[in-house]
């Protein structure tokens, strides 16, 4: 649950050869042109171990749409129903089991985020302002480049986003907690139309609203 408001509220929205500029390439590439998209992802968030204890994971999966700039859905129905979207103006948080909805401002939490990387900065200039960007080496047959945070004062440490050629494939996002969440992409479909109702929330009939 912590990992998932981290991922919306810091996010929706990314060694073994020689570190080369194509990570770089594809991330700027992908900022420029990629106007909307949608995807199905997987979700393995790794805490790390405690003393006398292995560390454990928890996998979710679900499907995933963004339209540049400052929209995107995230859809969790495994294991649990659970919907993060962002409007433009507003990030809410549903979740379904818990009939409960996070409401919050969406600029203020948005900055220094993954979801900067997917959805909201134009390019990479624009992104430099808040994280600094450096290639990382290929693995798993992906580009990778990191992202760290400039602020020092919040919950993410570090993100990096893997590319297969221009396509958005992977994010590996780490926490200051030291928590890991590993999200990737399939059937990722890039500027085909995605409504513009499906970043549009309404909080259900019963539910607690809690704004932040």
């Amino acid at each position: 649950m912590l990992m998932k408001k981290l991922i919306a509220t810091l996010f929706i929205a990314a060694c073994a050869l020689p570190v080369r500029a194509g990570g770089l390439e594809s991330l700027e590439n992908f900022m420029k042109t990629a106007k909307s998209g949608k995807a199905d992802f997987t979700q393995v968030v790794t805490a790390p171990a405690r003393e006398g204890q292995a560390a454990r994971t928890k996998t979710s999966s679900g499907t995933f749409a963004f339209s540049r700039p400052n929209h995107f859905r995230f859809n969790y129905s495994k294991p649990f129903e659970q919907v993060i979207v962002a409007d433009g103006q507003t990030l809410w948080l549903y979740d379904v089991d818990l009939k409960q909805v996070t409401q919050r401002r969406q600029a203020a939490v948005l900055g220094s985020t993954p979801a900067a990387l997917i959805a909201s900065s134009p390019d990479l200039e624009a992104l430099k302002k808040d994280f600094s960007i450096e290639a990382a080496p290929e693995k798993d047959g992906l580009q990778w480049v990191q992202a760290t945070p400039k602020a020092k004062d919040g919950q993410l440490n570090s993100v990096r986003v893997g590319f297969r050629g221009d396509e958005l494939a992977a994010l590996d996002i780490l926490d200051s907690f030291g928590q890991r969440s590993l999200i990737t992409f399939s059937k990722m479909e890039i500027n085909r139309p995605v409504p513009q109702d499906a970043f549009q929330f309404r909080p259900p009939q019963g539910a607690d609203v809690i704004k932040q």
